[in-house]
This record gives C-alpha cells, structure tokens and sequence, in this order.
C-alpha cells in the first residue's frame, strides 16, 4: 500500500514494525502465560504515541487520520493479540467517542492524558441482555439536579481493570427507545462505579474483559457525551469508525500467519521434499495471500473514506465483516499447514488460532455486520 501511504506514515509503519519485532513479540510467550502486559512494554509503547493513534495533534495526539492509524495498527496486529486489544480498545471505541462527538471542554479535559497514556479508555455498551440487541439496555441514567444517577450493570468491558475513562450509554427515556439512549463520560473514581468480576477468557490473556456496575452511580450534568437522545447514534457513529481499524489489526495477524505458515512450508520435508512442494500446500497459501491482499485493499479504501468525512455505515460493516472471516480462515489453513506443530500451545499459531475466533464476535458479530450491509443495500428501495 505504498502509492496509498504518505512518506512520513511508511516511516512510523516501519519504526512500529521494528518495535514490535525486536521489543514486544520476543515477550508474547510471558504475555500468553502470564495473563498480562509486562509494565516496561505499556510504558515503552505511551513513549512510541500508541495511545495517541486517533486524537488530534492539538490534544497531544498523533493526527495521522485513519489511514495512519490503520498502518500503525496492522503492525501491532502481527504480534500477541492480547496486546494488540489494549491498544485497539483504547484507541478505537474507548476513545473515539469523545474525540468525535466530545464538546470543547471535555476534549481537553481528557483528550491529554488519553494520548500520553496516563488515563486509558474503555467502552461499556453492551449487558447481559443487550449485546446484538444493542437497544435493549436496562442501565438507567435519572437526572438529579446537576447530576445524572446511573444504576445498572455492564459486560465483556475490555480494558475496565486499567481503565480511567468510560464511555457509557444508558437509558434516560425508557419510552422512546432508541431515542431513550444518552451517552456519557464516566470517570472509575466517580461514587457508586464498581468494577465486577474479570471473565476467563479462551484467548487475548493479557488483554482483560470485566463486569462494571453503577449502583447510584454519579455523573456530573457536564460528562454528558453529544446530545440527549443520541447515544444510539453516538454508539454506532463509534462502533464504525472503529471498524476500519479493526479491520487492520485482523490483516496484520493473518500477514503474519502467512509469513509463518511459508517459513514452516518450505522448511518442513516430508516424502523428501519441503512440504511447500506439495500442490495442496501450495494453493492453501495462494488462498491465504490472496485473501489478504483484498482484505488489505478495502481496508486501506474505508479507511480513506473515513478520512474524507463520507458515511461509511456500509463499508465499515462490509470490512469488519472480511477481516475478521479472512484472519479466521487464514488462522484455520495455517494450523492445518503446521501440522501437530500448530496444535501445540509452545507455538504460535495455537495462540493466533484461538485469538481469530473473538473477531468473529466482539465489536459486532459477523451476522450482524451482515445485517448492517442488508439494511444499507435495501434502503434505496424505500
């Protein structure tokens, strides 16, 4: 994607490809085991700007746009998908709501620290009966003078236990619905947040997905996120721009396995002959190469769209869909090509293989990503 990526954006790419290869991946075996990021890599990677991807030059962040971010975030893709998730989360839908729909004063009450990595953002839509059904909230946000009570329950936060900043939708109008949904900031040391239990997860160790309660939780008037009513639309305004980059880190991961799975082909004999040789073994990598590079096309195309300012509801749909089924189907060939070796936890394909499934699911299933493309394709009709 060269002819796509400014020259001062290939230079970044290649300092985080650098970064990722010689300081993070060396450590994504003691991230697997241990459950966790290791402090010096968080703190190395608030010095490279990562927390700074999607907040703008005059908050302290990068102001590399979406394309920008999309290159940075395919680099990072390529190494332990836990880490890669912190980072994700915060600079997707745990920040973008407040750089896109944030008043003035809420910028640079929290843009700042958001971008040096002091404050970590997470967002909190979903609860045990709204995740595809994301309008079937039952938090409840109860105006009380210059305070908003919110009572209620939240899961699968990714980042909660480290995060500082909340973006939170609930119910302010049960009678309206969609339009009954307000968003708002919600700071962790606000009285009545609790944070519940941290989930055991099949993949992403390192990366941590919590419950959070609001037990007459106190939100001042002022952390109200956009307007009264909007927050259906501020979570999905979120939950779009996001997907691009999504979409990015999926495509780094299956470069990745491809890289690994052509390493392994030419090096592995069987019958005499690297099993590269074998023509089955061939098209599984014709597929895997082919498959990336499409991904890799229309993720760079959604992001220039976003950057352009143009609706991309559709395309967002459409690429979060692709990456996540493309790393789920490269992740599926490269096991097959290792062989036991990529049955074996010692490796990483295992890692990488249970890691794809998530994607499939969080931030918008693929069938529901199917039902956004439906909507969108069926509204010239109407």
């Amino acid at each position: 994607m060269e002819q796509v990526l400014s020259k001062d954006i290939q230079h970044l790419k290649q300092g985080i490809r650098e970064f990722i290869d010689n300081e993070v991946e060396p450590y994504a075996m003691e991230i697997e085991e241990r459950d966790e990021i290791p402090e010096r890599i968080m703190e190395k990677s608030k010095q490279m700007g990562l927390f700074a991807l999607s907040i703008p030059e005059e908050y302290g962040g990068l102001g590399i746009g979406m394309v920008g971010k999309c290159a940075v975030l395919e680099e990072i893709g390529r190494t332990h998908n836990g880490y890669t998730t912190v980072i994700g989360g915060h600079t997707g839908i745990g920040g973008v709501g407040i750089v896109e729909m944030g008043n003035e004063e809420q910028k640079r009450k929290y843009l700042p620290k958001m971008a040096s990595g002091e404050s970590i953002g997470a967002f909190a839509l979903t609860e045990p009966s709204a995740g595809s059904h994301a309008t079937n909230l039952k938090t409840t946000a109860v105006r009380k003078g210059d305070r908003f009570i919110l009572n209620g329950s939240k899961c699968y936060i990714t980042n909660a236990g480290i995060a500082d900043v909340f973006t939170v939708m609930a119910v302010t109008d049960p009678s309206k619905g969609a339009k009954g949904i307000t968003s708002f900031i919600v700071e962790k040391d606000f009285p009545g947040f609790k944070l519940g239990n941290k989930e055991k997860k099949m993949g992403l160790h390192g990366s941590h997905t919590w419950e959070i309660f609001f037990e007459d939780c106190e939100v001042p008037v002022e952390n109200m996120l956009g307007e009264e009513g909007q927050g259906y639309v501020n979570a999905l305004k979120i939950l779009a721009n996001g997907r691009a980059g999504m979409a990015a880190r999926n495509l780094g991961s299956a470069d990745k396995l491809l890289e690994m799975s052509l390493d392994y082909a030419h090096l592995r004999h069987q019958f005499g002959k690297p099993i590269f040789e074998q023509q089955i073994i061939q098209h599984y990598l014709a597929e895997m190469a082919t498959e990336i590079e499409a991904l890799r096309a229309f993720t760079y195309h959604v992001a220039s769209l976003v950057d352009q300012g143009k609706n991309v509801v559709k395309e967002a749909a459409m690429v979060k869909l692709l990456g996540s089924e493309t790393y789920n189907r490269v992740a599926d060939k490269a096991v097959q090509i290792h062989g036991g070796m990529g049955y074996i936890s010692e490796y990483p394909i295992e890692r990488f293989y249970r890691d794809a499934r998530i994607t499939r699911i969080y931030e918008g299933t693929s069938e529901i990503q199917k039902n956004i493309i439906a909507a969108q394709l069926h509204r010239k009709y109407k």
